[in-house]
């Protein structure tokens, strides 16, 4: 088994996550990425503990404390008066709660470590400028053709290549996926361009009827990462980063609580973007022959509960995991999708109607102890490195 030749179709979080952890395992993957180069894009990410503790486990640790943020605690608050609504205690309390910390980390940063630590492993292991085009299954084996027109054979392909993924278009020729009424703005904001109320606390989210606002800081306290949603019943616009105006983002969120309207004010026009939320239903299953899907690939999540590089990197664990305790590639393919499926299409779901909570048409009603979240679900307590598969 450990000489099997394994391609991991994209380069993202979920997909170095799961090289990362079939090489742990003894494992050779190679992960083929459809740029050119890995440059500097997205913004502020959230690190639940779960997550964290699957990349301590991928041997991230050290990069973990060197570039992401602790935030003492997380509040939730009206967009119109400030007052707060709700808030929860992080740094170590949730590291006492959950044997991990609670980290918020510009994702640049965090795939930069990845990649370094893959090709410290493994100089030949990752290949840009190889975007998949079609794959073939025959004898066990499959034949995947690139766009550069690269032609190779594997005994394995593990689809990490997100929401709009060719991988699962192909396998499954399913319907594309669905806008949902809702498009995100984003930006990154340096923190000495605002008063210390607008960094306080560090890490919240405003609610209001329809749109909702949060922003928390990242690289050491140096920036102000913000998303921002708004419902929007059409959407017409191709791209992931499409450049926005300061007047745009006025125009939803000027008349808000100065906390919120200052960070828009501060924002470098450069660092403004927005793109359309959209999603897929949970499939039934993920994999087909030896061509399985991961993360986005598998089950794309809105970002209303922060969770879905989480379960990305849970699926990268626990898939390397699952080589390593299999005889064969069947065995390994199947306990990585029933140890993952059932939990990941979960989250999906559970990740459409908490969209409501952060949009309620009564913000001011808003009460902490009767909403559902990712902690009283309890999905902070999974660790990926221990769990049964």
């Amino acid at each position: 088994m450990k000489n099997i030749d394994i391609a991991i179709i994209g380069g993202g979080m979920s997909g170095m996550a799961a090289a990362l952890s079939l090489q742990k395992n003894g494992f050779k993957p190679t992960v083929y990425e459809q740029a050119p180069e890995l440059t500097e894009l997205g913004a502020g990410l959230t690190i639940s503990p779960n997550s964290t503790h699957g990349l301590e486990y991928l041997g991230l640790k050290e990069s973990l404390s060197k570039h992401a943020d602790v935030p003492s605690d997380q509040a939730i608050f009206h967009y119109n008066t400030g007052e707060v609504l709700g808030r929860r205690m992080r740094g170590e309390e949730t590291r006492n709660l959950y044997g991990a910390y609670y980290y918020q980390i510009h994702r640049a940063d965090l795939q930069k470590e990845m990649s370094n630590l893959l090709i410290k492993n493994d100089p030949s292991c990752l290949l840009l400028n190889h975007s998949f085009n079609d794959l073939k299954q025959e004898n066990g084996k499959v034949e995947v053709l690139f766009s550069n027109n690269t032609k190779k054979s594997f005994d394995v392909v593990i689809a990490a290549d997100g929401i709009r993924s060719s991988v699962r278009n192909k396998i499954f020729d399913e319907e594309k996926p669905q806008y949902t009424g809702n498009i995100a703005y984003r930006g990154l904001v340096q923190t000495n361009k605002l008063s210390k109320d607008n960094v306080r606390p560090p890490s919240g989210v405003a609610i209001a009827p329809k749109k909702a606002f949060a922003r928390y800081l990242i690289r050491k306290g140096n920036l102000v990462n913000f998303v921002a949603f708004v419902q929007r019943p059409g959407w017409n616009e191709e791209g992931w980063n499409i450049r926005v105006t300061h007047d745009e983002l006025m125009s939803e969120f000027g008349n808000w609580h100065p906390r919120i309207s200052d960070v828009i004010k501060a924002a470098p026009k450069e660092n403004l973007f927005k793109w359309a939320l959209y999603d897929r239903d949970p499939l039934n299953n993920w994999t087909k022959g030896n061509v399985t899907l991961l993360g986005d690939a598998a089950h794309p999540m809105l970002p209303f509960m922060g969770m879905g590089a989480a379960m990305g990197i849970e699926d990268g664990v626990i898939i390397g995991r699952a080589f390593a305790e299999s005889e064969n590639i069947k065995d390994a393919l199947k306990k990585y999708e029933n140890a993952r499926k059932e939990r990941a299409n979960f989250v999906l779901l559970k990740s459409r109607t908490t969209r409501d909570r952060f949009q309620s048409d009564n913000p001011e009603k808003y009460d902490e102890s009767k909403v559902e979240n990712e902690e009283s679900l309890g999905l902070f307590n999974y660790k990926p490195h221990e769990v049964k598969i």
